[in-house]
């Protein structure tokens, strides 16, 4: 290592930072969050430092530097861009024995200030040395979609619980294995999904458990007192028979949207559960890109649902996803979009609430935000459109939506899910019912993907524009005066160009996957089918 890694304690210890501009802003504002009572010394002091540092407990010094005012400094910043100054308050701090930061000088550096990742209590530095510090600002943005916020309200919940577990709990092997089960278990999942009240709970519950397991095994095993062997022997039985009897405990299963198709649009969340799944039911409108951030190890059922094509029906994925949690396992449910817009999710969760099994829902942008901002189509916009509505394009059982006279407000936009294969039928039932021929309609295929592909024409001309085209699903179509924007606002589609071969669509066709170790659509939709066949005996 060619700088070692330390955590200084500036709690109401003074630091001083030479220089009043942007840079010395910045070091003032982390150092303010360590609870720093900082010295900012610069003849100009910007309005933004004195705005920041409005607190009594620092100084702001309108003057020349002058090394008088290192006095007590804990740590020393030069923030000027006067070379020559910045060497003298190097100089000066290693007289004083004092560690000083030059910015962005490496070799005048007793100290680097690193990318942090912050989860108070649990910070995590991310260093280069000084020699790529965007690389290290790379991996801490990294860091950041993987570390969920709720680390720190776990930590600061073991902080609480800290005394109590090492008086109920004797060794310090026993102490180390019922904090891992409970960073690892129901105690975390609960602080993580916002439960933090259940958190406590649960994690009283545990260690009162345990502490009354111990204690009778201690009676059980010996009517004398007991050595410092057979105690760590006693605890370690109890620890470790506790944590075989939780993994036979409930599950919990995640509903998460997987967005559009483009693995970026998938939210901080739904990325972290996907890494903890056990097993992962995933729709045909999940894109392999999506599939392949999940767990490694993770079982991955296809369960996916087109038009007329059922690989399993609702009830019987409903019933994959009871079970599943209730053998213990983390259960990612996958689906296209977001779960709640067309996504069947909502009568998932009636399954699961029904059955007892806990669970969480995680948003995803849903294929008409997705479509609409990739083809720079504005849902809304004050000269064109006050409204949106997303309408199927098929109701329950398959029956066709055709309420056509609610579609008449020229003032509102329209977005037809599932629509694509009945096209004609609601251009020609919209024209019937009253709206002009020369609405404009755009349909986006396979959104934010880099096949995307956008189509636009008027209820009279997009049919036949389609039959020449013939834009491949996934698509919806987008109705309304703000489609005549597209052709000004579209930016994705300028550097995203491959309208030829349909058969790279990253949508599942059931061909076999391109990597041969992974199990194809078809060989997952049949495990899927056995599964519910057991089930049904059972």
């Amino acid at each position: 290592m060619n700088t070692f890694p330390l955590f200084f304690k500036l709690e109401d210890r003074k630091v001083l930072i030479v220089g009043g501009g942007d840079v010395a802003l910045r070091k003032a504002d982390l150092l303010s969050r360590a609870g720093a009572r900082i010295t900012i010394l610069a003849p100009h002091i910007s309005d933004e430092i004195q705005a920041l540092l409005s607190d009594d407990k620092h100084e702001l010094l309108h003057e020349n530097y002058n090394k008088a005012y290192m006095s007590d400094a804990r740590v020393i910043i030069a923030a000027t861009d006067d070379e020559t100054l910045n060497h003298q308050i190097h100089a000066d701090a290693t007289e004083l024995n004092i560690p000083v930061n030059v910015v962005d000088t490496p070799h005048l550096c007793d100290f680097i200030f690193p990318a942090i990742v912050d989860r108070n209590p649990i910070v995590i530095g991310i260093s280069s040395n000084g020699k790529a510090p965007v690389l290290a600002r790379l991996l801490r943005a990294r860091l950041e979609t993987l570390i969920p916020q709720g680390y720190g309200k776990l930590a600061k919940l073991a902080g609480e619980f800290r005394d109590d577990v090492k008086s109920k709990i004797p060794t310090l092997t026993g102490r180390r294995q019922f904090w891992e089960r409970a960073f690892e278990g129901q105690v975390s999942q609960l602080m993580f999904a916002g439960n933090e009240n259940e958190a406590i709970a649960q994690l009283r519950s545990d260690l009162d458990k345990t502490a009354a397991d111990i204690s009778a095994k201690k009676i059980a095993n010996s009517s004398t007192a007991l050595g410092d062997e057979q105690i760590e022997s006693v605890t370690a039985s109890v620890i470790s028979e506790e944590s075989t009897d939780s993994q036979t405990t409930m599950g919990e299963v995640y509903i998460v949207g997987a967005g559009p198709g483009d693995p970026e649009l998938l939210t901080f969340k739904a990325l972290r559960l996907m890494q903890q799944a056990d097993i992962v039911y995933y729709d045909a409108l999940v894109s392999p890109q999506v599939l392949d951030l999940c767990r490694r190890d993770a079982d991955k059922v296809f369960v996916g649902k087109k038009r007329s094509n059922h690989a399993v029906a609702q009830l019987g994925i409903n019933e994959l996803l009871v079970n599943s949690a209730k053998k213990g396992r983390r259960v990612v449910r996958l689906k296209g979009g977001d779960p709640f817009i067309f996504g069947r999710g909502g009568e998932e969760i009636e399954s699961l609430r029904a059955h007892g099994v806990p669970y969480q829902v995680v948003p995803g942008i849903t294929a008409a935000n997705a479509a609409a901002s990739y083809a720079g189509i504005p849902l809304t916009h004050r000269d064109h459109s006050q409204s949106v509505r997303f309408v199927t394009g098929f109701l329950k059982a398959g029956a066709p939506n055709s309420n056509f006279k609610n579609f008449l407000n020229t003032d509102e936009t329209v977005v037809f899910y599932m629509g694509l294969h009945s096209l004609a039928r609601l251009t020609e039932g919209l024209i019937e019912a009253g709206r002009s021929a020369d609405t404009p309609i755009a349909i986006v295929s396979n959104a934010s993907m880099p096949n995307q592909q956008v189509l636009t024409g008027t209820l009279e001309t997009i049919v036949a524009k389609q039959e020449e085209e013939q834009l491949p699903t996934p698509a919806l179509l987008i109705m309304g005066d703000v489609v005549s924007l597209h052709h000004d606002l579209s930016w994705y589609n300028q550097f995203n160009q491959n309208r030829g071969n349909t058969a790279d669509n990253w949508l599942r066709e059931g061909s076999a996957a391109t990597n041969k170790d992974e199990k194809s659509p078809a060989s997952q939709q049949a495990h899927a089918l056995s599964m519910v066949t057991n089930l049904a005996s059972q």
